[in-house]
């Protein structure tokens, strides 16, 4: 069984997908992930990074983000996922992030993906065992777990995060789907 665990994002969306019907590790899963900028697309077998197509709108953004999503899904033979809810704390772009969860609903509805929800709480909670983990704690709690730097393997620096903390956060989207 295949299924899927993802964080959406306006600039690094990012999805873990879990291939097996065992214990959920680490060496089960591959990562896709969308990147601005070219020096952070890596590609291993495990991930792969592609670089965020252009856009003329914000629909446009939102329709190549699911079109990624979805053909990556079905490139899997993925027929449920489970996607990080709305962060009911967030400011900001707010209207936007939902406007392009709409449309990837949307798009999984119609190619019949099973949709699940899961609150940023308990994916930090799934994570670290506290809901209201940041960043920070989130990675040290990944590389204990997986042996896997991904903030390194990005070359990112202390202050940048994107892709590495979506990566990490679709990791634990995915790994609360094995104990559902």
């Amino acid at each position: 069984m295949a299924y899927a665990g993802i964080d959406l994002s306006l600039t690094s969306p990012a999805m873990c997908i879990f291939h097996g019907n065992t214990e959920f590790t680490i060496e089960k899963c591959t990562f896709s992930y969308l990147a601005d900028i070219p020096k952070r697309i890596i590609n291993t077998p495990q991930i792969s990074g592609k670089i965020f197509p252009s856009y003329t709108t914000q629909y446009e953004r939102y329709e190549n983000i699911s079109t990624w999503i979805i053909s990556t899904l079905l490139e899997n033979k993925i027929t449920k996922i489970y996607l990080e809810d709305y962060s009911y704390g967030s400011t900001g772009r707010v209207f936007h992030i939902a406007e392009n969860t709409g449309v990837l609903k949307y798009l999984l509805w119609k190619n019949n993906i099973e949709i699940n929800t899961v609150p940023p709480t308990v994916v930090k909670k799934t994570a670290t065992g506290k809901g209201n983990a940041n960043k920070e704690m989130m990675q040290e709690f990944f590389i204990k777990e997986t042996g896997l730097n991904i903030k390194n393997m990005l070359s990112l620096t202390d202050k940048q995060w994107n892709p590495s903390s979506d990566l990490i956060d679709s990791y634990y989207v995915c790994k609360y789907g094995s104990i559902e």
